[in-house]
C-alpha cells in the first residue's frame, strides 16, 4: 500500500503558457473602472479611521497593523483631499489579484482560456468589486493570500525550495495589513500534515521563509504585547456581533454564496472538489483540505464571513479550466454562459459600487444588501452638524464620540477642530482621553444610560441627518450636551472603552 506522501507528490504536468495579454486586459480594464468610480459618494467610516491612524503611526493599532494607516498616511501627504487618490493602492492592489488568480490556475494546469476566466472571476467577484474600490485592509488581504497561493503552489509543484522564502516574505507583509494570514498558513500547514507530502515541512528553506515572516511580524506583536493585547478583545467583540460586517456562525460558510456571485458559485464549489478529488491535482490536495481547516476556524472563532472569502482566488482558480472544459463539451453553452456572467457582473457592480445616483440610493435596496455602501454616505453632512454642536457649546467644550466615524469625519473636514474631537472606540480610546478641564461635552451617538452616571445634565440637541434619506448606521444618530461632569476622565474613559 502506497503512503499518503508518496500519493500527494504525484507528479503534475507541466504548466501551459500563461495567458499576459488577456488577462493584463482583464486586470487593467478592471483597475480603471474602480479608478473611475473611486470619487462617488464619499468616504466610507474605516477609511476615515484610517486618516486618523495615519496621523498617529505607529507599529500597530488595537484592531489592525499598520500597512493600511500608513498608505492612508503616504496618499494624503500627497493630497489630503482626494479621494481618489487615497483609493488608488486598492485600485491597483485589485488588478493584481486578477493577474495573480490567473497565475494560480496556470500552476494547477489550466490553459490560455482557464487563466482567463480565473482573472474574470474574482474581477467580477462581490468580494473583490465590494472591498477594491475602497481603502480597505480586505482589499490587501485578498491580493497577499493570492499572492501566497501563487508562491506557495509554485513551490510545491516545482520542488523548489527557494520560492518558500519568497512566501515568508509574501506572509511577512501580509500580517503587516491583517493577521488572518496566520489562520491560512496554519491551515495549511494542517493539510500538509494530513494529506502531504510532509517532506516540505522539513524543508530548511521554508522553515527561512517562516522566519523571515516572523521578524516582518515582530513589530506588531511587540506593540500588540505592550499595549495588553487589544486585538483579542476586538477579536471577541466581533464574535459577539458588534461589527457591522458580524455575522451569526452558521452564516458564515451561506454568505461566501453571494461573497463570490451566484454565476460564480459552480466554479469555486467545482475548485474546491478539484482540489479534493482530482487525480491531477493530488500534489496539493493540502490546499483543498486546507480550506476546510479553515472553515471550522473561522466558524468556531466567529470571524466575518469574509475573512474565508480571501481563498476564492485559489478556488475560482482551481474551478476555472473545469468550468471551461463543461462549457466546451456543448455546442451553445459557451455562448449562454458568457451572457449569464455579464449579467451577473452587471448586477453585482450595481450593487457594491457607486452607480447609482447618490440622491436615489435612498430608494433602492442596495443599502439593505451592501452594508458598505450607506457606511459611504453623508459624512460631511454629519461632520458639520457634529461640529456645529461643538462650537455651541463653547470655545472650552470637546467632542466625544461613541466610534472612530464619527470622530474620524469631524477631523477630516473640519482639521481646525481636530484637537478638540476624541472617541471611546477603538485606537481613539488609546490616543487618550479629553483634558482635566474640558466640563462641557457634546456627545455624539451615546444612549443617555451611558452617560448619565457621569454628568449632571445631559440633554438631546439634535438627531444627525445625511440629507439623503439613506438608513446608514449614523442617520439619526443623538448629539446631546453634557454638563458638571461627576468624576475624572480617567475613569470615564475606562468605562466608556468601546473594543469592536
Amino acid at each position: 500500500m502506497s503512503r499518503p506522501d508518496d500519493r500527494t507528490a504525484h507528479e503534475p504536468s507541466a504548466p501551459h503558457r500563461f495567458a499576459w495579454r488577456p488577462v493584463a486586459i482583464v486586470a487593467g480594464a478592471t483597475g480603471l473602472v474602480l479608478l473611475a468610480l473611486s470619487g462617488r459618494y464619499g468616504y466610507h467610516r474605516d477609511e476615515l479611521y484610517f486618516l486618523a491612524c495615519g496621523r498617529h503611526l505607529a507599529w500597530g493599532y488595537p484592531d489592525q497593523p499598520p500597512l493600511v494607516p500608513f498608505l492612508a498616511r503616504l496618499m494624503s501627504g500627497i493630497d489630503a483631499h482626494s479621494l481618489v487618490l487615497l483609493r488608488l493602492p486598492s485600485d491597483l492592489a485589485v488588478a493584481g489579484t486578477c493577474v495573480l488568480t490567473a497565475v494560480i490556475a496556470r500552476e494547477l494546469g489550466a490553459g490560455r482560456r482557464g487563466q482567463l476566466l480565473a482573472a474574470v472571476a474574482i474581477a467580477i467577484s462581490n468580494i473583490t468589486l465590494g472591498s477594491g474600490h475602497l481603502l480597505s485592509t480586505t482589499t490587501f488581504g485578498l491580493t497577499a493570500w493570492a499572492a501566497f497561493f501563487a508562491v506557495a503552489l509554485h513551490a510545491l509543484r516545482t520542488g523548489d525550495g527557494r520560492w518558500w522564502l519568497v512566501a515568508g516574505v509574501i506572509v511577512g507583509i501580509g500580517l503587516l495589513d491583517n493577521d488572518l494570514l496566520v489562520l491560512l498558513v496554519a491551515s495549511v500547514v494542517v493539510g500538509l500534515l494530513v494529506v502531504g507530502p510532509r517532506r516540505v515541512l522539513l524543508s530548511p528553506w521554508l522553515w527561512a521563509g517562516a522566519v523571515v515572516a516572523l521578524a516582518l511580524w515582530t513589530p506588531y506583536l511587540l506593540w500588540q504585547a505592550h499595549h495588553g493585547w487589544p486585538q483579542l478583545d476586538i477579536s471577541r467583540a466581533i464574535a459577539q456581533g458588534s461589527s457591522g460586517t458580524s455575522a451569526p456562525r452558521w452564516q458564515i460558510p451561506l454568505q461566501q454564496f453571494y461573497l463570490a456571485s451566484p454565476p460564480l458559485d459552480p466554479v469555486w464549489i467545482a475548485g474546491l472538489l478539484a482540489l479534493w478529488r482530482s487525480p491531477a491535482l493530488r500534489w496539493c490536495r493540502a490546499f483543498g483540505v486546507g480550506y476546510a481547516v479553515l472553515v471550522v476556524a473561522v466558524m468556531v472563532t466567529g470571524g466575518k464571513p469574509y475573512y474565508l472569502a480571501l481563498a476564492f482566488p485559489l478556488l475560482l482558480a482551481a474551478g476555472a479550466q473545469p468550468a471551461v472544459d463543461w462549457v466546451r463539451r456543448v455546442p451553445g453553452r459557451l455562448r449562454t454562459w458568457t451572457i449569464v456572467l455579464a449579467v451577473a457582473a452587471a448586477i453585482d457592480a450595481l450593487i457594491t459600487l457607486p452607480l447609482v445616483p447618490l440622491g436615489s440610493l435612498h430608494s433602492t435596496p442596495i443599502v439593505a444588501v451592501n452594508y458598505d455602501a450607506g457606511e459611504t454616505v453623508g459624512w460631511p453632512a454629519f461632520a458639520a452638524q457634529m461640529d456645529s454642536a461643538l462650537h455651541e457649546a463653547g470655545p472650552d467644550a470637546v467632542l466625544v464620540a461613541s466610534n472612530y466615524g464619527e470622530a474620524g469625519a469631524v477631523q477630516r473636514y473640519f482639521p481646525q477642530d481636530a484637537g478638540r474631537v476624541y472617541a471611546v472606540h477603538n485606537a481613539y480610546w488609546l490616543w487618550g482621553p479629553p483634558p482635566s478641564t474640558a466640563d462641557s461635552v457634546v456627545a455624539v451617538g451615546f444612549d443617555p444610560a451611558r452617560l448619565l452616571p457621569y454628568f449632571g445634565s445631559v440633554t438631546l440637541e439634535k438627531r444627525l441627518d445625511n440629507h439623503h434619506g439613506v438608513d446608514d448606521d449614523e442617520q439619526q444618530a443623538s448629539v446631546r450636551m453634557c454638563r458638571v461632569r461627576k468624576a475624572p476622565w480617567p475613569v470615564i474613559w475606562n468605562r466608556l472603552k468601546t473594543y469592536g
